[in-house]
């Protein structure tokens, strides 16, 4: 009886198919042409060619190559694979259904003169900023770090009655994606030179980008007032690179300035205008609007907020408008002076709110009468990114154990959180470009936003390092950091974050101190108290407050200031420090804007031995 049940059984199971719905029976039908697109799986080739995933991955382990059936093969494994099986297999190139390029062809007689719009070049430290900050009658540089500017930014300034729109790229070789991309945008290229240091790595990179773009340049040479500048050595080392001026017989024009003494600058103001005049710069602004993406960031108030270079036609309060693969009516539209306006013109810069979600510095904007179409348009193009980022991930996490055992490429793989997109991505830029004998990074993650779980869960998986750029992480964050044994590296200044990961690729990272940090706080409750200022109430979430430590005001995962702890007080008494689990009072020097739930991040310099 039991021989009996058991043949039964036997019989159902040849005869049970398998559970997958999909599943269909392999047939041996000869395929010999094929087609396939960029990130194919194993699977999916397999569909194509008639073959079992089985027998292709038995293949690729014959010839040495360990997959998976969700593995996504590159175009040498694919080959391998249609030699292998006779097949002519050719790869398509991905076409994009909705474009959100300027493809209209502008009626001539629609066409009005617009504003220049002018990128200002060159390498760090040589005025670029000073220049604009004398141009525009305002103080970018002392509100940014080292006197750099971190973030790209556009403004729009009346020159004798004619408008010109500046793009504020930053001087940095860290942010030579920037630059790029404003050269890209921009109809006249201003380099700024030092009469006393010369032509410069970043002078070089502005003049490639410039003429990569065919875009003219005028060159402001700067610092004349300084008692060692050569203006003949500035002009003789750009002679080289084929900018003569126009007082040696070329066709370049040279403007000799002092931004910081405002020397000069009208002169070079009117060149921009005899330049634009000459180049006739036009578009048509009946129409809907089309441009690029300047900066974009999350406002915990405003939600996505973007600022937009307009490029033809005029935008209005109102549009609905798809930026990359977002999408939103625009509900509020400023200027670059903060002011409400209901509508913009060619080359006009505007801060627009009313997005789904942030776009990418860079990405193409397009306005759509048609609601529904917009919305599909921006879903499509949507779920197009997250499939390009799921492949892309899938193949760099899954091939970074073989790449490093092969020994014939070391990788240090690095995660980017920034406070705003456009610096998340100069530096993922600057990056990748690092490469010191056989070791080169790479970049698996570059985002806007405070360090959260999940890059510390990815972090882990693949070893990588986090680089964190004017963001902090949360104690939780910090401590699961610490668990995993996840390196979290913290800067403002992003050229010493390259000079720190070139020093740790060649071996040679050994620093005397190191910023440590000590301790968090949340504020609990806020007190004013007239001659001393704002009293935070705090509880010391981890490790210890000290009186005499340096702090940093942390508002959502973004830091606000960095300054020096004032007082510190357990109930009326002040006190030398507070721990873990306790309340305090605290105030900090020179700084009275904190709110509730702040976080305050307490931290002092100590010395670190070499290992």
């Amino acid at each position: 009886m039991a021989k009996k049940n058991t043949n039964r059984k036997n019989n159902n199971n040849r005869n049970r198919r398998p559970d997958n719905e999909n599943y269909q029976p392999h047939t041996s039908e000869a395929v010999k042409d094929c087609t396939y697109q960029d990130g194919i799986t194993v699977k999916e080739l397999a569909s194509k060619i008639n073959k079992s995933p089985a027998e292709i991955i038995k293949f690729l382990f014959m010839m040495g190559k360990m997959v998976t059936i969700n593995a996504v093969l590159d175009d040498d494994l694919i080959q391998l694979i249609a030699m292998q099986y006779n097949i002519n297999i050719t790869k398509e190139e991905p076409q994009e259904e909705f474009s959100l390029q300027d493809e209209e062809e502008d009626n001539p007689e629609d066409l009005e003169l617009r504003a220049p719009v002018v990128t200002i070049m060159g390498h760090v430290d040589h005025g670029k900023t000073t220049l604009l900050d004398n141009i525009r009658r305002s103080h970018v540089t002392e509100s940014e770090f080292g006197g750099i500017t971190q973030h790209i930014g556009a403004y729009q300034v009346d020159v004798k009655g004619q408008k010109v729109t500046f793009l504020d790229t930053p001087g940095h070789e860290a942010f030579t994606a920037m630059r790029a991309r404003g050269a890209k945008m921009t109809d006249i290229v201003v380099i700024v030179v030092a009469a006393d240091d010369g032509v410069m790595p970043q002078t070089k990179e502005a003049i490639d980008h410039s003429r990569a773009a065919g875009v003219p340049m005028i060159v402001a040479v700067n610092k004349i007032d300084k008692h060692n500048a050569n203006i003949d050595k500035v002009y003789s080392e750009l002679a080289d690179y084929d900018l003569m001026p126009e007082e040696w017989g070329g066709s370049t024009m040279f403007a000799k300035m002092s931004a910081k003494q405002g020397i000069g600058i009208d002169n070079l103001l009117e060149m921009i205008l005899l330049q634009a005049e000459m180049m006739e710069l036009k578009a048509n602004p009946h129409k809907n609007a089309t441009g690029t993406v300047v900066e974009a960031k999350l406002d915990k108030g405003r939600g996505a907020v973007a600022t937009l270079l307009v490029q033809n036609g005029t935008l209005h309060t109102g549009d609905m408008v798809v930026c990359g693969s977002c999408v939103g009516r625009i509900r509020k539209m400023t200027d670059d002076k903060g002011m409400e306006i209901t509508s913009a013109k060619p080359s006009t810069p505007v801060e627009i709110i009313g997005l789904d979600n942030v776009p990418e510095a860079g990405d193409l904007f397009k306005v759509f009468t048609s609601e529904k179409r917009a919305r599909k348009i921006a879903a499509e193009r949507a779920q197009a990114k997250i499939e390009a980022e799921r492949r892309t991930n899938v193949g760099t996490i899954d091939d970074l154990a073989d790449a490093i055992k092969e020994g014939s490429l070391q990788e240090i793989n690095i995660i980017i959180k920034a406070d705003v997109n456009g610096s998340a991505e100069a530096v993922r830029s600057s990056m990748e470009k690092l490469q010191v004998g056989d070791v080169r990074t790479n970049v698996i993650r570059a985002t806007a936003g405070a360090i959260s779980e999940s890059d510390i869960m990815l972090a882990s998986a693949s070893n990588a390092i986090i680089y964190g750029f004017n963001v902090r992480p949360t104690a939780v964050v910090k401590k699961l950091a610490e668990e995993s044994g996840v390196s979290i590296r913290l800067h403002n200044i992003i050229y010493k974050a390259l000079e720190e990961l070139e020093m740790m690729m060649k071996g040679m990272l050994a620093p005397v101190y190191e910023e440590v940090v000590i301790g968090q706080a949340t504020v609990k409750q806020l007190f004013k108290v007239s001659k001393v200022g704002t009293i935070a109430g705090c509880m010391v979430d981890d490790g210890v407050i000290k009186r005499d430590c340096k702090i940093r005001l942390i508002r959502e995962g973004v830091v606000v200031y960095t300054g020096n702890l004032g007082s510190l007080q357990r109930f009326k008494d002040n006190v030398k420090e507070v721990s873990a689990g306790y309340e305090c009072g605290l105030t900090i020097e020179k700084y009275n804007d904190i709110k509730e739930g702040d976080v305050i991040e307490a931290f002092e310099d100590q010395e670190v031995k070499e290992n």
